[in-house]
């Protein structure tokens, strides 16, 4: 067993038994776990890490009841992380969806007659519509500009999938605005 593995189920599992000490110093211990994993897979959305940690930290307390002893705690808490970060990036591209320009793709709009804020918020509503497969890949390389490793590194998809899945997005997107859907 790792190290920091063995250090945080022990803390954990007490914390668990009621010792309120042990479960302090795992939090304080398992938010520097986090902060850098989070480092590493955030390095363009520093700003963002400590709300996603301190997210993390809150699931992981409201989820504690969960935890089989059996398995590999680092392994359930970062699972956790991995959905918060999912979280964060949904609400991120809800939001910019609404607000940024796809100056990229202004062709998908070309056939619409309605006024530019109405088409902002109809590609956001279309970009929900969209599987996150395809929907992640278009904003991380279409909409922030982001490259294909990155985006796979993001998302934990393959670099191939991110390239089918912007492939297959914009063409379901077009087909969507087209009215084919």
């Amino acid at each position: 067993m790792h190290p920091v593995e063995e250090r945080l189920k022990i803390l954990f599992l007490a914390g668990l038994d009621g010792d309120a000490v042990s479960y302090r110093e795992f939090l304080d211990q398992l938010s520097g776990h986090l902060r850098a994993l989070l480092r590493r897979r955030l390095y363009q959305l520093q700003d963002h890490i400590e709300d996603i940690v301190q997210e993390t930290l809150l699931a992981v307390h409201n989820g504690r009841h969960t935890y089989r002893a059996d398995q590999p705690l680092t392994a359930w808490v970062n699972a956790i992380a991995r959905y918060k970060m999912m979280d964060f990036f949904r609400a991120r591209a809800r939001h910019e969806a609404l607000n940024e320009p796809l100056d990229d793709y202004l062709e998908i709009f070309a056939c619409s007659d309605v006024e530019p804020a109405d088409a902002k918020r109809d590609i956001g509503r279309l970009l929900e519509q969209l599987p996150d497969r395809q929907r992640l890949p278009i904003l991380h390389v279409k909409l922030q500009g982001l490259s294909v490793v990155q985006t796979a590194q993001l998302t934990g998809m393959s670099e191939s999938a991110v390239k089918v899945g912007v492939h297959r997005g914009l063409k379901a997107l077009a087909a969507k605005i087209r009215g084919a859907s």
